[in-house]
């Protein structure tokens, strides 16, 4: 069974942690529009969600307010960026250079985060050697070869869903500790490694409950 939090990390509730960075950008918004100060009900307004629920949500990351004032923007975004782990650079592989994958690698914002994939892995040995973004791909057999070179204990899954359990054992073998999975299978992993899933098919699902719900009432 996965585990979300490793040894000595406080057990942030998980609607919190997915808050929080929406809270952030909204104050880095204010602070581009000039703003030195933010109360908890203006991101409650923006966010919707009560304004009692962002006052708690914030407490789990140690800043506090002034009374009639609020937030001190820039500290609010410090404190934030840091909790959230924005600030230290995470290195991660990528496995699975399809469509999905090869926008990962693409996608330069995730750097901005914290999280810098430096290679990718593809069974596919017509994709080896290419560079995407800057980005190497490899064969997948070359895995366990890179992994001594560079230490990485993240490993970001977009390969097809018949072979995620199958690679997500192969890499956690070799190493990896941590996993964003974007298969819409659930994996199964060992005590001690953590597991984010990411389906867009699950939102995808939702959406479409949603809009379904909307156009027959």
């Amino acid at each position: 069974m996965a585990n979300n939090f490793t040894k000595g990390t406080p057990r942030i509730p998980e609607p919190t942690l997915r808050r929080l960075p929406w809270y952030l950008a909204f104050v880095k918004l204010l602070k581009g529009e000039g703003e030195a100060f933010v109360s908890s009900t203006q991101i409650a307004k923006e966010i919707s969600v009560d304004a009692s629920q962002v006052a708690k949500d914030l407490s789990f990351v140690n800043v506090s307010g002034k009374t009639r004032v609020g937030y001190e923007i820039n500290t609010l975004i410090n404190v934030l960026e840091k909790f959230l782990g924005f600030t230290a650079q995470h290195k991660a592989f990528l496995f699975g250079v399809g469509s999905l994958g090869g926008s990962l690698l693409q996608d330069s914002g995730l750097k901005q985060y914290g999280l810098e994939i430096v290679a990718g892995f593809d069974v596919r040995k017509e994709l080896a050697g290419k560079k995407i973004n800057g980005i190497p791909v490899y064969h997948m057999s070359e895995f366990p070869k890179k992994q001594k070179e560079l230490d990485v204990i993240i490993g970001v899954i977009t390969v097809p869903v018949e072979k995620a359990q199958e690679v997500t054992e192969q890499i956690i073998d070799g190493g990896i500790k941590a996993l964003w999975n974007f298969t819409p299978f659930r994996i199964r992993v060992p005590e001690g490694i953590v597991v984010q899933n990411t389906s867009m098919y699950a939102h995808l699902a939702v959406m479409f409950n949603r809009l379904n719900s909307i156009e027959h009432k």
